[in-house]
């Protein structure tokens, strides 16, 4: 059985654990969830090492939804820094769902969005664990995660 930790915020604005969750189980078995809820963007990282190395999750993911102002860009960009310093002391994956609220036009398509890249990202997370080759399969293909794909260069 697989073990993927799943970290979301207060300061989120769509409750896309619970869509990547969804999508996880509607991919089949063997994955047991241990999910935790941070107050902001920043204190995701600790709560990812906490997830990676006392609860031994395989992966982790990590959701945020920075705002739109220029202190709440630099506070994700700092929470990705701290992140990606996790990834690199654990040797465990960190998938970042992170949707800023600049990214869409309106209410709607903002958590069209966030619904989306969760999902999509969730099942990056079950073949990153399960089924690698589905990846490989699809590089360079311009996969985007919540939005329209870009296709590959021709």
């Amino acid at each position: 059985m697989k073990k993927v930790g799943m970290v979301d915020t207060t300061f989120s604005r769509v409750d896309m654990l619970t869509e990547a969750e969804d999508e996880l189980h509607s991919m089949g078995h063997g994955i047991e969830i241990v999910k935790r809820t941070v107050p902001g963007i920043k204190d995701l990282p600790v709560e990812c090492k906490i997830l990676l190395e006392k609860e031994n999750c395989d992966i982790v993911m990590a959701f945020g939804m920075p705002g739109n102002m220029p202190i709440d860009k630099m506070c994700a960009d700092e929470a990705s820094n701290g992140i990606i310093m996790v990834q690199l002391m654990t040797n465990k994956h960190i998938i970042e769902v992170f949707v800023h609220e600049d990214e869409a036009k309106n209410e709607k398509e903002l958590k069209e969005l966030s619904i989306n890249r969760a999902r999509e990202h969730a099942r990056n997370v079950y073949y990153m664990l399960f089924n690698p080759s589905y990846l490989s399969a699809n590089k360079g293909m311009g996969l985007r995660q919540g939005g329209k794909d870009k296709g590959p260069v021709v």
